[in-house]
């Protein structure tokens, strides 16, 4: 393609067929298409309603930097990210405004200060050259800000800007260079379907019959997909920037300065200082629809409601009060309620995408964003964890206009509030409540939230208002937790386990189906659960979940109700459409109590006829027994590494039972749970959390979860060649146990594994030990790209890096409490 022709606009008619149609002209919708020419896929077409980028990125910032984040997802989109956009003017010839004058955040407070430490470390071990500097550096950096209250700047070279329509343009260039038509002025209104597939793309200049469908629309995200039938659950909301007039000493080396206490960052425009907001309390734009002909829009700004943040923001640059203003701007920019990209195929439909709801961070991961888009159309799967981006963790609820509105007023502004550990959203609450929330609520718990379930978090004693107070230490509530965990392992607990999600599949060919889905053997008796994963064919993890056999034709499976949503889809992709097959969300159907602890049997067998005994009731299998007057489904498994049951309670009679449980349980000490004591007692016991510390880039071999593959079952399953070929080339990494020597630090996320004074991997998940005595975490060890085997692990010596500080710690591939499972299956 000549140069004239990759800088022009298409003309003339839409083609009739395309392999992949693009919605949207943004840097998202371009960088797709530029990635997908780099895949070697050239039958690619562009659809953008007005002009590219006359939705959002026209307006952005610009700010592109490779680290500032506590996620290995964020981190290598955002790095390559700004390695591609540092190289695309020499690709493309067309300039992108690439500046690379670094990038400076500041902590002002003891609380932020260990925040920065904790991701500093993290960053570095990802290849980002971020420093911690003194507040004379900074000074020296920023002349004109106020650093006398700075405690430290965390500096990173490199970082910087890019003109956000120039960085577009050039990717819509080399997209077009590669054979990518870009057509502008083409608004979609619709999509033609056949089953579970979009087959056709309706526009006001004609129909393109599509392979495959990307929604890169934007603001505008949401009703394409409402077109098409895909949950798309995101917001317009304000955004607003003020651009002064020229100030002396304002400099275009300047680097980035971000200032998370005073929701602001700044840099230099033209001569003068752009700094832009992240409020909390913000406002939602659009809630009763975006205006039609909306092209290079803004927003009226409402200076009332901005001024007090205009004024603290201010304070950091002093010379901002009295200088001239030049423009105050606001412009839309999408949010999502939960702060995370959507991005990945549609659990709608099986050949539909989105990359849409980047959360005003469009621009700085615009390149990642399109890299990984192209990966999941190509090759099924990227090669990097997107559990926290896939749009399939979203559900139907979330959409709704209330909720949206709720929400989106907190999260615009909680991108700059300090990421505490466990960290709630205090908006949209009380969505969904088990049927034991009152109840719950009088016994003191503090509840989190959970795909919109309100959940026992914690108890707090008697007289003691359930309020938490966040930190990097031992937050208010570890003591109550401590007693919980501890009542566990010596007595007996129960909780409210009705967030899991809960799915029916029976049908005479449903036994044939599950066992190619699920790595481990279903073809098992009666009333037998199995612990299995799914696997795509790389052999990865896509779920983590049990199926319990309740009869011949039926099977139970029990998984996070986050994750429900994908499980529903993979099942259905996955059994053929002319199977006797049939597959029922009964989430709903059922309350759960989970009942653990040495003492359970004891307990349980005072308030059932059944026979709880080892021998008529044995580990990993499910009976019906009678509660007082209901019958309950009661399934003997454990997540805490206890003796213990999980009874799954016919909605009407949950009441019933729990007051049964809870009147009974007086007599032997019986103590509620949260998720808190759920999560240390799991932790101890090195038990597996999907999302958390495995995800879909682990095969089962590498986490420890071999023992729950049949390689030798009837008929195989999906992945199980390539786990083969995985395990013949021996693995790279192994997931390890870590417990810390000294009882005092805090193990929580990101902190860095060293072996033998190098780095080989990180905390996936951390908590306190309370029977182990400290801090225990579960993560990766690597071994520079070599075979890392169980030797290898025992022989080094290893330390854990927290906020910059190293402790000794103990490694182990099997779990540190009951490796024998003696307590479990006792």
């Amino acid at each position: 393609m000549t140069e004239k022709q990759a800088t022009e606009k298409s003309t003339g008619k839409l083609p009739a067929h395309a392999k992949v149609v693009i919605i949207g002209g943004g840097v998202i919708g371009c960088s797709t298409a530029y990635h997908l020419i780099k895949r070697g896929w050239k039958d690619v077409v562009l659809l953008e309603r007005s002009q590219l980028t006359a939705g959002t990125t026209w307006h952005a910032a610009g700010l592109v930097e490779a680290g500032g984040f506590f996620s290995s997802t964020l981190l290598e989109i955002t790095q390559y990210t700004l390695e591609l956009f540092s190289a695309l003017e020499s690709e493309t010839g067309l300039a992108t405004g690439f500046n690379d004058v670094g990038m400076l955040n500041i902590a002002t407070s003891p609380s932020r200060l260990e925040e920065f430490r904790r991701i500093a470390a993290f960053d570095r071990h990802f290849g980002v050259p971020i420093e911690e500097i003194s507040p004379e550096k900074v000074k020296e950096l920023w002349p004109l800000a106020y650093t006398d209250d700075i405690l430290a700047g965390f500096f990173t070279p490199g970082d910087g800007r890019v003109n956000p329509v120039d960085v577009t343009m050039a990717l819509a260039k080399g997209a077009r260079m590669g054979g990518v038509q870009i057509f502008e002025e083409t608004a979609v209104t619709g999509f033609r379907k056949e089953g579970q597939r979009v087959t056709g793309v309706i526009t006001n200049k004609g129909e393109i019959q599509a392979e495959y469908v990307v929604n890169c629309a934007g603001i505008w995200g949401r009703e394409i997909g409402k077109l098409a039938g895909v949950n798309v659950p995101l917001q317009p909301m304000e955004h607003y920037y003020l651009i002064t007039e020229p100030i002396e000493g304002i400099k275009a080396d300047l680097p980035v300065l971000v200032d998370l206490g005073k929701y602001a960052y700044y840099r230099e425009e033209t001569g003068g200082v752009l700094f832009g907001l992240f409020e909390p309390d913000a406002a939602p734009w659009a809630l009763n629809g975006i205006p039609k002909n909306f092209s290079f829009g803004e927003i009226n700004p409402d200076w009332d409601r901005m001024m007090p943040y205009l004024e603290e923001a201010m304070k950091r640059i002093p010379g901002l009060e009295t200088a001239g203003i030049h423009k105050f701007f606001c412009g839309p920019e999408s949010f999502t309620p939960d702060l995370e990209p959507m991005m990945g195929l549609a659990p709608e439909l099986d050949n539909f995408y989105v990359a849409a709801g980047f959360n005003s961070l469009g621009i700085l991961m615009g390149g990642g964003a399109g890299k990984v888009m192209a990966q999941w159309i190509v090759d099924g799967v990227p090669d990097i964890d997107v559990t926290e981006i896939d749009i399939a963790r979203m559900l139907p609820f979330e959409n709704t206009p209330k909720y949206l509105k709720d929400r989106s007023i907190e999260v615009l502004g909680f991108m700059f509030e300090e990421g505490y550990p466990n960290r709630h959203f205090k908006t949209a609450r009380n969505v969904r409540k088990s049927a034991f929330h009152d109840r719950l609520t009088e016994a003191g718990a503090y509840f989190g939230v959970y795909a919109g379930w309100e959940y026992p978090d914690w108890f707090a004693p008697k007289g003691v208002e359930p309020k938490v107070e966040y930190s990097w230490g031992r937050q208010n509530w570890f003591e109550y937790a401590a007693a919980e965990h501890q009542a566990t392992r010596e007595n007996v607990t129960m909780l409210d386990y009705s967030v899991m999600g809960k799915i029916l599949v029976q049908g005479r060919d449903a036994e044939k189906h599950l066992n190619r889905i699920c790595a481990n053997n279903v073809a098992v008796p009666v009333g037998r659960i199995v612990y299995t994963q799914w696997l795509n064919e790389t052999g990865t993890i896509e779920a983590d979940l049990t199926v319990t056999r309740l009869a011949g034709d039926q099977f139970l499976i029990l998984t996070g109700d986050g994750t429900i949503t994908a499980v529903q889809a993979w099942l259905r992709r996955h059994i053929p459409a002319d199977a006797h097959v049939f597959v029922t969300n009964i989430t709903s159907a059922y309350s759960v109590l989970n009942i653990q602890g040495p003492k359970s049997r004891d307990f349980l067998s005072r308030v059932t006829h059944a026979d709880m005994s080892n021998e008529a009731f044995p580990f990993l299998t499910m009976q019906e027994i009678d509660i007082d007057y209901a019958l309950v489904k009661a399934i003997r498994i454990t997540y805490v590494g206890e003796l213990g049951w999980e009874l799954y309670i016919p909605t009407e009679f949950s009441l019933h039972v729990f007051d049964t449980l809870l009147e009974t349980g007086a007599d032997v000490g019986l103590k509620h749970m949260g998720l808190q004591a759920l999560d240390t007692l799991r932790l101890e016991k090195a038990y597996r959390d999907y999302g958390n510390d495995i995800d879909n880039t682990d095969s089962p071999l590498e986490v420890g979860l071999s023992y729950f593959v049949d390689f030798d079952k009837p008929g195989g399953f999906i992945g199980r060649d390539a786990l083969l070929r995985r395990k013949e080339a021996g693995l790279k990494y192994r997931m390890v146990q870590f417990l810390l020597e000294d009882p005092e630090p805090m193990l929580y996320y990101g902190e860095i594994i060293h072996r033998d004074e190098k780095p080989v991997g990180y905390i996936m998940a951390g908590g306190y030990g309370h029977t182990l005595g400290a801090s225990v975490g579960v993560g990766p060890v690597e071994n520079e790209g070599e075979t890392v085997n169980a030797d290898y692990i025992k022989s080094g010596s290893y330390e854990i890096d927290i906020a910059g500080v190293r402790y000794p710690a103990k490694a182990s591939l099997r779990p540190m409490y009951d490796p024998k499972l003696k307590r479990v299956r006792c």
